[in-house]
C-alpha cells in the first residue's frame, strides 16, 4: 500500500475552521497523510482574528527540514505566510529539496476582514514564491491585489490570471467565491487554456476557511496522482459539500463541514 503525503506551510486557526487544521482534516478526509510547518500562531475564533504570533523564519525552516529530509512529501501548499522573511525563508527550502507539486494559497485576508500578508510582501510572494507553484489559488480580492487591478467580470477574470501567470506560476486558479449572482465559477487558466468550474451559491455567512479547504484537496488529489484540472473539479465539489451541510458553530462566519465530502461518498 502507498500512503500518498502532503505538508501544509501555514498559520494556525484556535478555532478550528481555517489554516493548519482546515488543511490536515482535509488531507485525512482524502486519503492523504498530512505534515506540517507552522508560520505562525493565530488567536481566532468564528468573530475574527484576535491576535497573530508569528513564528521566526528559522523556525519555519527547522519544521520543513524536519519533514522533508524524512518523510518526503508527494505534494504541499502554502498558506497564512504573514511575512517577506518567512516567504523567502519557504521558497529557499522548496528549492533545496527540488519540491515540484507546489499549491500557493495567496492567504491575505481573513473573513472577517483582518490582514493576514503584511504589505510588503505581496512582492516577494511575486517575485520568489510563485515561480515555483504548480498552481496559485488566490480568491477575487487577492488576485486583485497580485495582479493590480480591479476584476469586475469574467474577462477581467481571465485578463487577471494572465498577469499572475507572468509571475511565473504554471496555472493559476481564481476561485470564484465573491462572484455575484447565484452561480459561482471558478477559473482555472494552465497558460494557453481556460477551464471553468461552477457550483451553486449557497446562501450562508458560514464559509469560514474555505480558501485553505479548497487549496488543501487540490494538494490531496495531486499528492494522489490527479491532474490540476481534475484536482480542481475535485476540490470544487469538495469545498460544494463542506458548504451545503453547514455545521453552524459560532456566532459569525462559522466553519464549513470538512466531513461532508466522505459521508456523500467522495474519496
Amino acid at each position: 500500500m502507498t500512503i500518498r503525503k502532503a505538508l501544509t506551510i501555514a498559520g494556525s486557526d484556535s478555532g478550528g475552521g481555517a489554516g493548519i487544521q482546515a488543511d490536515l482534516k482535509t488531507f485525512q478526509e482524502l486519503g492523504v497523510f498530512g505534515t506540517s510547518a507552522l508560520t505562525a500562531v493565530t488567536a481566532q475564533n468564528t468573530l475574527g482574528v484576535h491576535g497573530v504570533y508569528p513564528l521566526t523564519a528559522e523556525a519555519v525552516e527547522k519544521q520543513i527540514d524536519a519533514v522533508l529530509s524524512d518523510m518526503g512529501v508527494d505534494a504541499l501548499k502554502t498558506g497564512m505566510l504573514f511575512s517577506a522573511e518567512i516567504i523567502e525563508a519557504a521558497a529557499r527550502k522548496l528549492h533545496e529539496y527540488e519540491c515540484q507539486n507546489v499549491i500557493v494559497d495567496p492567504v491575505m485576508i481573513a473573513k472577517g476582514g483582518a490582514s493576514l500578508l503584511q504589505e510588503e510582501a505581496t512582492e516577494a510572494l511575486k517575485k520568489v514564491l510563485l515561480p515555483r507553484a504548480l498552481v496559485v489559488t488566490p480568491n477575487i480580492p487577492e488576485a486583485e491585489v497580485i495582479a493590480g487591478m480591479t476584476i469586475t467580470s469574467e474577462e477581467d477574470k481571465k485578463e487577471a490570471a494572465k498577469i499572475i501567470a507572468s509571475f511565473g506560476p504554471k496555472n493559476v486558479l481564481i476561485k470564484g467565491g465573491h462572484d455575484e449572482g447565484t452561480k459561482t465559477i471558478d477559473l482555472l487558466y494552465d497558460g494557453k487554456i481556460f477551464h471553468t468550474f461552477l457550483g451553486k451559491r449557497i446562501d450562508t455567512k458560514d464559509t469560514h476557511g474555505t480558501g485553505c479547504t479548497f487549496s488543501a484537496a487540490m494538494t490531496a488529489a495531486i499528492a494522489k496522482g490527479a491532474s490540476v484540472r481534475v484536482a480542481a473539479q475535485t476540490a470544487k465539489q469538495f469545498i460544494q459539500a463542506a458548504i451545503e451541510d453547514g455545521l453552524y458553530i459560532g456566532e459569525g462566519h462559522g466553519p464549513t463541514n470538512h466531513w461532508a465530502y466522505r459521508q456523500r461518498g467522495g474519496n
